[in-house]
């Protein structure tokens, strides 16, 4: 199986947010499927995300089935604002049905390389996989202003050729230390999100979806589930470019 694309312009950030969240809906209820896992992504984006999977989902999606995980996470305390956990209890698994055993979070308090290889293993030991590799029921990710996605920089492309699941990385102009799902879990998964809004993100995508010699620099350029869908959702702002 090949992978399929598709691009999706809708006006405003809030529309992006509220056609992932159907989608979500949509993947998980009603489906005789026991187990979904879900990787989430940090930012600003998925934080409108989740107030809407509160608000207007909170009682149809079978919350009981999902494992949420993380794509990346910043090596902090879950306590710290910066924590994309903490983002994600905050807003949205203290308002839903969510069993503890469901969350499994990237311990950004540990040492990274330890806590890299760790939750590797838990993935391992808890997810399906194709060939050697896990795979996710649904991945989100983000774009950032210099095309990285999950925490693969635009100086770390080799994160794509790594054989382990989990790597430790690094911040290229902060030096703080992240740890990534690496590209052969990326793009092992049955479905991958790009959520992407704002006009600073406009050249990169334009970028990516010309397949300009540029993109090649780009991480995100990278993710191409070979066996699953791939969806851009993006605002007309960051489409704005696309030729």
């Amino acid at each position: 199986m090949a992978t399929t694309t598709e691009v999706k312009i809708f006006p405003t950030p809030k529309k992006v947010c509220k056609a992932v969240a159907h989608e979500i809906q949509k993947l998980t209820h009603g489906s005789s499927q026991s187990r979904f896992d879900i990787a989430l992504s940090g930012g600003k984006t998925p934080k409108k995300l989740f107030e809407i999977l509160v608000k207007k989902y909170k009682d149809s999606i079978p919350w009981e089935r999902i494992h949420f995980w993380w794509g990346d996470e910043r090596c902090v305390s879950p306590n710290s604002d910066e924590s994309n956990f903490k983002m994600a209890s905050d807003i949205l698994f203290q308002y839903v049905g969510i069993p503890s055993k469901n969350i499994h979070r990237i311990k950004g308090e540990n040492p990274p390389e330890e806590e890299a290889t760790r939750y590797a293993a838990e993935i391992d030991k808890n997810l399906n996989h194709r060939g050697e590799s896990p795979v996710f029921d649904l991945i989100l990710l983000g774009l950032g202003d210099d095309g990285h996605t999950a925490s693969i920089f635009p100086d770390q492309l080799e994160i794509f050729e790594e054989s382990r699941n989990c790597v430790a990385t690094r911040h290229p102009l902060s030096g703080q230390n992240r740890i990534t799902l690496t590209g052969k879990v990326l793009n092992n998964a049955n479905r991958v999100y790009f959520l992407v809004t704002g006009e600073s993100k406009s050249m990169r995508v334009s970028e990516i979806m010309n397949n300009d010699e540029a993109a090649k620099l780009l991480p995100a350029y990278y993710i191409v589930p070979q066996n699953g869908l791939l969806i851009w959702f993006i605002d007309e702002p960051a489409a704005s470019k696309i030729s």
